[in-house]
């Protein structure tokens, strides 16, 4: 099972949803910057179960603890080692899915795959494990912010075939948490809103998608032929649970182009390059251009429903599943934090990368 991300700057996170504890083990930090856990808190706070009427009613407080690699404030450059307890697992709550593979769900794959699966929750395959990954990103985060002044932020830019008109360069964190669903449209994030209350409503839940800017990356971050910035992009995206699709830039929108529309001019301002549009979405050959770099990730509708599915056991017995237990109508307002974990991950780590190839 794979569980470590990244190169110079990397992850290893460990735990399952209805274990003891989760947490994350991250080396390559560079020494000297100042962490509390109130800063790795504020982010946890953003993905944690139980935030609004819209999102899981699982109580837990996820609580960060510091184990190891932070003394007096301050990071040594040893691995750190980030832990948050599971406090309100209810796992009898999936006593009666022990034997049956639910629709949507990673049970069948994962017993084929292993000859065993961890039946609470989904064990490894639950989103509650993102919370290793937001801890992690949170002081990413701050480095890259403090030492580069790069900020990634993330927002809901669709829910079901509700979409926001938004533009990136105008979106503000102040307006991103100004309201539950997480999009900075206020009229269409009360739609949004509607339709995910009427999805819960009748037993079912939606989909939808986040969008994410990364400013003032630096230029040259990207190692073609295979470590394109924009791929390991897509990797770290799609590696988040319940994810469907990644495009950045121009995206799929690009198929629909011709290459005098798409193509991006340069020109000059004071010394730097710089390029009239954006299509590119901040990269060319895979490597930073010092645009923003803007990206999308679709999620589906989260598997656990309490509508009736057809189903089997794991003899082949056919089954008719009604899930109970507490889970998310949708999963996108949550996922935000996560996105924008995933992305100072990639960026922290190509940051690390390019100071050693420089």
């Amino acid at each position: 099972m794979s569980n470590t991300f990244g190169k110079l700057f990397t992850i290893t996170t460990f735990g399952e949803s209805h274990g003891p504890a989760l947490g994350v083990i991250i080396d390559g930090y560079p020494a000297g910057l100042k962490i509390t856990e109130a800063d790795i808190q504020k982010e946890l706070d953003r993905r944690k179960p139980g935030q609004s009427a819209i999102t899981t009613s699982r109580e837990e407080d996820d609580k960060i603890r510091i184990m190891s690699g932070i003394t007096e404030g301050k990071t040594t450059g040893a691995p750190i080692m980030l832990i948050v307890e599971n406090r309100d697992a209810r796992s009898k709550d999936y006593g009666s899915l022990k034997e049956v593979y639910r629709p949507g769900h990673a049970d069948f794959t994962y017993e084929v795959k292993y000859g065993h699966r961890e039946w609470r929750g989904g064990g490894r395959a639950s989103a509650r494990t993102t919370l290793a990954q937001v801890a992690a990103g949170a002081i990413a985060k701050k480095y890259l912010k403090e030492k580069l002044g790069v900020e990634i932020l993330g927002f809901v830019d669709q829910v079901g075939d509700i979409k926001a008109d938004i533009e990136c360069a105008k979106v503000s964190l102040k307006k991103v948490e100004a309201n539950p669903i997480r999009c900075p449209d206020e009229k269409t994030a009360k739609e949004m809103i509607k339709l995910i209350i009427a999805a819960k409503a009748d037993g079912d839940s939606v989909g939808g998608a986040v969008a994410a800017v990364i400013r003032n990356v630096p230029a040259g971050l990207g190692s073609p032929v295979f470590d394109k910035l924009p791929a390991d992009l897509a990797k770290a995206m799609m590696g988040i649970n319940a994810a469907k699709g990644f495009e950045i830039g121009s995206g799929f929108g690009a198929a629909k182009m011709r290459g005098s529309e798409h193509n991006d001019s340069f020109y000059s301002a004071n010394g730097q390059v710089k390029t009239k549009t954006n299509f590119a979405g901040g990269t060319l050959g895979g490597i930073s251009t010092g645009e923003d770099i803007y990206f999308r990730v679709a999620f589906k509708p989260t598997s656990t429903i309490s509508k009736a599915q057809d189903t089997i056991d794991r003899r082949g017995k056919k089954v008719i599943l009604k899930a109970a237990g507490r889970h998310d109508p949708c999963i996108v307002p949550r996922a935000v934090p996560i996105v924008e974990a995933m992305a100072a991950l990639v960026v922290m780590d190509h940051y690390l990368r390019w100071k050693a190839y420089k």
